[in-house]
Formats: C-alpha cells, sequence, structure tokens
C-alpha cells in the first residue's frame, strides 16, 4: 500500500468535504436558472460537448482505475482516480458554463422557441420518456455522489484504505453511472441544440 498523503483530521475534511459539496450543489442549482445573454463569439454548446468528451474519458479512468488496483498497481490506480477528480472539477466549471450562457434546451424543441407544441412532442415519441427517466436518475445521483467521491477520496489520501475500499464499492458504481449517463443524456439532447 501506498503511504499517506494527508494527516488525518476527519472533522476538518468532514466539514470542508460537507461546504464545497454544499456549494456545488447551491452553484449549480442557481446558476442553471440564470441564462446571460452574452455573445461569446462561439456556439456556447462547445460546453456541453466538452461536459460529453470529459464524462467519457472519466468513465475510462473509472474502469481503468478498477483494473489497475484489482492488479495492485496502486500508484497508477492513485494517478488514474486523481486525475478522474480534477476532470470533473474542470467539468463542472464547464457544466455551469454551458447552462450561464445557453440556457435551458427542452427535448424536442425543434424550433428553439421554449415551448413544446404538440406536433414536436408527437415527433419525439417514445425517446423523450427515455430521456426524462435518465436524466431523473442522473441529476439527483450526480448532486448526491459528490461528497461521497471526496470522503471516498480523503480516506485513500489519508491511508485508511480498508474504508477507502467500503466506501469505493459503492461510490464507483455510482460516479461511473453519473458519467456515463451524462454522455448518454447528452447524445439525446444534443440535436435539440
Amino acid at each position: 500500500m501506498l503511504p499517506p498523503v494527508l494527516a488525518k483530521n476527519d472533522k476538518k475534511a468532514h466539514w470542508l468535504i460537507l461546504v464545497f459539496s454544499f456549494i456545488v450543489f447551491a452553484a449549480v442549482t442557481a446558476l442553471s436558472r440564470i441564462k446571460l445573454d452574452v455573445d461569446l463569439g462561439f456556439d456556447v454548446h462547445i460546453f456541453a460537448q466538452l461536459n460529453a468528451i470529459i464524462n467519457s474519458v472519466v468513465s475510462l479512468l473509472l474502469l481503468a482505475g478498477l483494473a489497475v488496483v484489482k492488479q495492485g498497481k496502486y500508484e497508477l490506480h492513485k494517478k488514474i482516480m486523481i486525475t478522474a477528480l480534477i476532470l470533473s472539477v474542470i467539468f463542472l466549471v464547464s457544466y455551469i458554463c454551458h447552462h450561464l450562457f445557453a440556457g435551458e434546451t427542452r427535448f424536442g424543441d425543434l424550433n428553439h422557441d421554449g415551448q413544446m407544441s404538440e406536433q414536436e412532442i408527437a415527433l419525439a415519441g417514445p425517446k423523450r420518456m427515455l430521456y426524462f427517466i435518465i436524466l431523473s436518475t442522473h441529476i439527483p445521483l450526480a448532486g448526491l455522489v459528490l461528497p461521497f467521491v471526496l470522503y471516498t477520496a480523503y480516506r485513500a489520501l489519508i491511508g485508511e484504505y480498508s474504508k477507502h475500499k467500503k466506501l469505493a464499492r459503492y461510490t464507483w458504481p455510482v460516479w461511473l453511472y453519473v458519467s456515463v449517463t451524462g454522455v448518454v443524456v447528452y447524445l439525446m439532447i444534443s440535436p435539440y441544440y
């Protein structure tokens, strides 16, 4: 096993993780309801495309991280997982930027007027319901998984590997699900940008 990187301070870590998670949740919630009408000089949906790319890479990193830890390559596992964390932070910034500059996109809104006509709903068909089912699991799990990811990382960084492993059994599949469904959500909604 690797030596600890951080000194154990559960109380401080607990508060930092909770405060950071709350700030991220509040920022995403509040800023997703605001649209800035600013011409950035480029298609603002590039942020959504970047988000899908980041989610794809994070998904691959999570799979690679699991594979290498099972092989006992702990240093490589650590590097892979820290990279996944850093990319996830970049994702959050890009996600907020996309919602700030692009606003809300409705699945099936072909004329981009923010309203769903009967014809648009009919044309979207059953894909619209599938989209909402995926989205209804993706969004709450994305909001809930962050503090668990941070706690899981913290346990590894202080060298409490048995606790890290117990948490990772639950955190890892949820994080993977969120990153994969993030790509699926993008692929489904992107024709309506």
